[in-house]
């Protein structure tokens, strides 16, 4: 079944690990309102090899979120570099940076985000749409995304029409469906009871298995522990990043 899952997400059998798909080198960001300066991220460092799945955690206000939209390309750091894959981001346009997050992040965010007028269908076609991928394609990578989430059969089905935890799984199968380097997850379970939660990761470990590099942005240390390393943040500082040697698997 892996073998096959592999197929359909046309993902490569050996992970290139010598360059990492994250490269974090002293980021820092400050926000100012008025006279008032809050510093969101004090020079953090730390890089993600290919297929590893990692916890951002931390209480508010430590610098997670700030952290998660500079990794998103949806914010910039003041100073410091990040380098997606190789591509030193400081170095491109605002159009050449959309272009980039396009194609090297799938989203996941605590709000599910959904169209509620389109289909599950038509929701987790428009990465593709965006990118330009020929109609005559598009249906067959919306259905094996699908399929990969369990819900191929709620293709046609409404938003309304599935449950909080399959909303969530439609979530994912848009954020994989123009196969991303990298899963970046915002609270992903923030809105789901906690048997739905854990179903939802179990499918996080699972595109992780197939080697997609995932990233969660969470508070909680249930969630974190589903992953193979876990990256504390305090007061805008990693206060640790070890390595998780008791992962939960679900």
């Amino acid at each position: 079944m892996a073998a096959e899952q592999r197929e359909e997400l046309k993902l490569p059998d050996k992970i290139n690990t010598m360059k990492p798909v994250i490269k974090v080198k002293n980021i820092s960001k400050t926000y100012r309102t008025g006279a008032v300066e809050y510093k969101a991220l004090k020079g953090i460092s730390f890089e993600v090899e290919p297929g590893e799945m990692v916890a951002l955690m931390g209480p508010s206000g430590s610098g997670k979120s700030t952290t998660m939209h500079i990794l998103g390309i949806l914010d910039s750091a003041d100073s410091g570099t990040y380098e997606l894959n190789g591509k030193v981001i400081q170095k491109y346009s605002d159009d050449e940076l959309a272009g980039i997050r396009n194609r090297e992040i799938g989203f996941v965010f605590q709000a599910f985000n959904l169209l509620p007028r389109a289909s599950v269908f038509k929701n987790v076609e428009l990465p593709l749409v965006y990118r330009g991928i020929k109609r005559e394609e598009r249906g067959s990578l919306v259905l094996k995304a699908l399929k990969q989430v369990g819900l191929a059969d709620k293709a046609a089905n409404m938003p309304s029409q599935i449950s909080g935890g399959q909303t969530q799984r439609v979530a994912i199968a848009r954020a994989i469906v123009a196969n991303p380097t990298m899963i970046l997850a915002d609270e992903p379970t923030g809105n789901l009871d906690s048997k739905t939660a854990m179903s939802i990761l179990k499918v996080f470990q699972q595109m992780n298995e197939l080697g997609k590099t995932v990233i969660i942005v969470t508070h909680e240390l249930e969630i974190a522990q589903s992953c193979g390393r876990i990256i504390n943040l305090k007061d805008g500082e990693i206060s640790s990043d070890k390595i998780n040697h008791k992962v939960i698997k679900l």
